[in-house]
């Protein structure tokens, strides 16, 4: 059987990206911070027939992430796909200037710290079976997309976290690059969800968790890219 896991997979291109995986075949366990909304989407998602179970993960809290990671190894051991999708976007800040401390921090905290605490605990499961993880990133990560696109979103907090996300992403695969696991990045670009407020414009949900699910499942090697609809994209 093939066994997934998902990050904040409650809500959002989490939830959808749980949902797509179910449909394919794969037993899904669903990461949430809130165990009352996870038990929610867990119910929404095996009452359409799949095979989907909980895992509390509170991203923030290193305890609750050491016990995430120990679940999983005790009752999933032949994970062979993790996909980091659980972020926050700090105060989504309008330019450097705007920019608060507190919520550099905040994003940090979800972003980047604590997907990496996950990664190093999850990494040798993953390399033992010879799997994937996926740090969900986006667009505005990439340093050569900030400096050429024309009307960039400035949001220093929630883009440096992503950026340094990138970074880990980079080093995790160098250190895969002799092993038949693999890491990589994937951006699902401009989508509705929460955390940009479901802004107009976006595409839906669906879409944009059909490119992380297409890139999980095509297997192909992508270690070390970081990709988005179109193919592989400039750090």
């Amino acid at each position: 059987m093939k066994i997934a896991f998902v990050t904040g997979g409650n809500k959002g291109i989490g939830l959808e990206t749980a949902r797509q995986l179910g449909a394919a075949g794969w037993k899904v366990v669903l990461g949430s911070r809130s165990t009352e909304r996870g038990e929610a989407a867990v119910a929404e998602l095996t009452g359409q027939g799949l095979d989907v179970e909980l895992v509390q993960l509170d991203m923030t809290n290193p305890d609750s992430i050491a016990q995430a990671a120990a679940t999983i190894q005790a009752r999933y051991a032949d994970l062979t796909l993790l996909i980091n999708n659980a972020g926050m976007p700090g105060a989504f800040s309008s330019s450097f200037s705007t920019t608060r401390e507190e919520d550099l921090r905040q994003a940090f905290e979800v972003n980047f710290f604590g997907t990496f605490r996950l990664n190093q605990q999850l990494l040798p499961l993953i390399q033992q079976n010879e799997g994937t993880i996926i740090n969900v990133s986006t667009d505005m990560a990439s340093l050569h997309f900030m400096q050429h696109t024309e009307h960039p979103l400035n949001c220093f907090d929630y883009n440096a976290s992503k950026t340094a996300s990138n970074a880990m992403t980079t080093a995790m695969a160098i250190e895969l690059r002799d092993s038949r696991a693999q890491v990589f990045a994937v951006t699902p670009g401009f989508t509705k969800t929460d955390l940009n407020h479901n802004a107009e414009g976006g595409q839906s949900k669906e879409a944009g968790a059909a490119i992380i699910v297409g890139y999980a499942t095509d297997g192909k090697r992508h270690n070390g890219e970081f990709l988005d609809v179109n193919g592989i994209c400039a750090w």
